[in-house]
């Protein structure tokens, strides 16, 4: 009988990927396009910052280092009250569209229904439509529903803060559950029925198992909220009333007359709250993955 002789497969080496031959003079166009994008973006930011420090009446001329536009800035009641309702406006916003959207996102993500797709599209309608359309679709909407209400009621209610808060909320539902949904992709649904099963009713299950696994994206998408709404211009100068002005509105007024230090030192101020929160954002979405 001949003997048989096992032998081991032969196995492939691993293929090697070998990236193109780059040319020197075309590392250097790419390092050469880095480095103008960066100054492209990132040097009117430095130049404002810089100059909100000068000491000179004028906004791009530099006269010595001074604080004195930010003392000045601090000691204007009439920025401050701006201020002061721009923070009320993004914090209410921020807190009902996070509910809202948390709400739209665990349903869309958790559920299959007829028309899924349909709302799912209609989600991102508030993230494409430029502001503008949606300022004056909001502009309408109010005009017409407050009339109708005052008319209905007899009762004067007139646009002002509450109407940018509603405002900020309808566009403000999408970015929160568009954040939260991303969380969600990777949710293992077994782990609710397994809390199940072991006793727990839906609202420790929720509070439990659900909410800490998504709290990073449900912190990011409220931070998200908050820094719209605390830059938004456009909408809020729509939907607003007499007396009730928000900073963005009151910085624009301030610059069609001119532009004074004093206009580079808030807006260095907003800079830095709108890059903290953005920042605070990126890292709750970090911790999310």
């Amino acid at each position: 009988m001949a003997q048989e002789t096992l032998t081991r497969p032969r196995t492939l080496a691993p293929a090697q990927h070998r990236t193109a031959p780059r040319s020197k003079w075309g590392e250097l166009a790419l390092r050469a396009n880095a480095l103008f994008s960066y100054f492209f973006l990132y040097a009117p930011i430095a130049i404002l910052v810089i100059f909100s420090f000068s000491n000179s009446n004028f906004a791009g001329a530099w006269g010595g280092f001074t604080f004195e536009w930010y003392i000045r800035l601090f000691q204007n009641d009439r920025l401050m009250e701006a201020l002061g309702n721009s923070l009320y406006v993004a914090f209410i916003s921020m807190l009902i569209a996070t509910v809202i959207g948390t709400m739209v996102a665990l349903a869309m993500e958790r559920f299959r229904f007829r028309g899924r797709t349909v709302f799912d599209a209609v989600l991102y309608l508030p993230i494409v439509i430029p502001d503008i359309v949606m300022a004056v679709m909001l502009l309408l909407f109010f005009s017409t529903g407050l009339q109708l209400i005052n008319n209905a009621f007899d009762m004067r209610i007139r646009p002002g803060l509450t109407t940018i808060i509603i405002a900020h909320v309808a566009f403000n539902i999408s970015f929160v559950a568009v954040v939260v949904r991303a969380s969600l992709r990777n949710f293992d649904w077994v782990l609710e029925e397994a809390a199940q099963d072991l006793g727990a009713n839906e609202i420790q299950t929720f509070t439990r198992i659900t909410l800490p696994i998504i709290l990073p994206g449900i912190l990011g998408g409220a931070l998200l909220a908050f820094t719209l709404s605390l830059d938004d211009y456009i909408i809020a100068f729509f939907t607003t009333g007499p007396g009730a002005s928000t900073l963005p509105i009151e910085v624009f007024s301030k610059i069609r007359r001119s532009v004074t230090p004093e206009i580079n030192a808030i807006s260095t101020v907003m800079l830095i709250a709108s890059v903290g929160l953005v920042v605070m954002s990126q890292f709750f979405q970090r911790r999310r993955g």
